[in-house]
């Protein structure tokens, strides 16, 4: 018998989680030499998405949204790769490289009624780029990006782009993709030295919205205004942007991070602005955009392969690290992409 690991959602939370009360782990055991049934194949968790919105989804039940919220003393959901092992299933080989919305788990027995959600990455091997771009650049902080950007972002060469968590896994590649766009770009982040980084890929200024004055920087900046709000924050930066916006400027909700872990969320007091500057403010969901994902695919690999985009990665060691994580990425203490590596290839 092997042991079996598993990230459990234990308790819902009212702020800040806590690991060992709403989030935990549980040990199990699994026969991997045990038979498969029918349609059933064995996949090894490789690497597992750690993303902001998933402080969401740690809400009751009855709750509507546009996700469902995670079960109870189950394992959190979220985006994996994994490697199938052994398979009585004919879409799905030994070595195949899967990705899937799926279990925390170290290993997973997936049923017929569970395979359609699983993907081979057919080029995983050959495209020459990390295995963990599919969780990050290539996966749903690139797509949502690529989405938010192009379909909201309506962007036009010349103008300016400010992105808020701009060293984060989406702000990032929004960034790098408004420059390959022909957008002047700039950025803010929680320390100096992601705002150095910012700067290395490509952002035309970049500053630390903890020790510098969001109002003076954007002045600074952005002397011809915001025509793009790539909007990963909320709150009180932005009410600080919105003063800055251009008439008939695009205010593309992507997320409200600062937002999460309140119990009541901050006002925004210059809303009626959007009204004098005919500013267009549309928040959106990556998943009601697949038309878009085969073009995503294609346009930024290319740009990765070709040195275009690069891509900074955060990652933490071990699926026992996964509730360490979660909390990281609330405290501002990973640097790009956050994801946990399970186990090798």
């Amino acid at each position: 018998m092997t042991t079996n690991t598993q990230v459990i959602f234990s308790k819902i939370p009212t702020s800040m989680p806590v690991i060992g009360e709403h989030l935990t782990l549980r040990k199990s055991t699994i026969d991997l030499d045990a038979p498969l049934a029918d349609g059933e194949f064995l996949v090894k968790l490789l690497s597992l998405s750690i993303d902001p919105y998933m402080r969401l989804r740690m809400r009751e039940a009855h709750i509507e949204s546009y996700i469902s919220a995670f079960e109870l003393d189950k394992p959190l959901i979220n985006f994996t790769i994994s490697v199938c092992l052994k398979s009585n299933n004919p879409k799905f080989k030994e070595g195949d490289i899967v990705e899937t919305f799926g279990p925390f788990e170290e290993y997973t027995v997936v049923t017929p009624e569970q395979a359609g959600g699983y993907t081979v990455l057919k080029d995983a091997k050959e495209s020459g780029l990390p295995l963990s771009n599919y969780l990050g650049a290539l996966g749903l902080a690139g797509f949502t990006a690529y989405v938010g950007l192009f379909k909201y972002g309506n962007p036009k060469a010349g103008e300016t782009m400010y992105v808020s968590s701009a060293s984060g896994g989406v702000g990032q590649c929004a960034g790098q993709i408004g420059k390959i766009l022909g957008l002047r770009v700039v950025g803010s982040a929680g320390t100096d030295e992601k705002v150095a980084y910012l700067k290395e890929i490509g952002y035309d200024a970049a500053f630390n919205y903890r020790t510098e004055d969001i109002d003076a920087k954007l002045t600074e900046y952005c002397p011809n205004g915001i025509d793009i709000d790539f909007e990963n924050v909320g709150g009180k930066m932005l009410d600080i942007v919105i003063e800055h916006m251009n008439t008939f400027g695009r205010i593309v909700g992507c997320g409200m991070i600062s937002q999460y872990n309140r119990e009541k969320h901050e006002g925004i007091h210059n809303i009626f602005q959007i009204v004098t500057k005919s500013i267009r403010m549309e928040g959106f969901i990556v998943s009601n955009s697949p038309e878009m994902h085969e073009a995503f695919r294609k346009d930024v690999s290319k740009w990765l392969q070709e040195g275009k985009m690069k891509y900074k990665e955060t990652v933490l060691e071990g699926i026992e690290k996964t509730p360490e994580a979660i909390l990281d990425i609330f405290n501002g203490k990973n640097f790009g992409k956050l994801y946990v590596k399970v186990a090798d290839l």
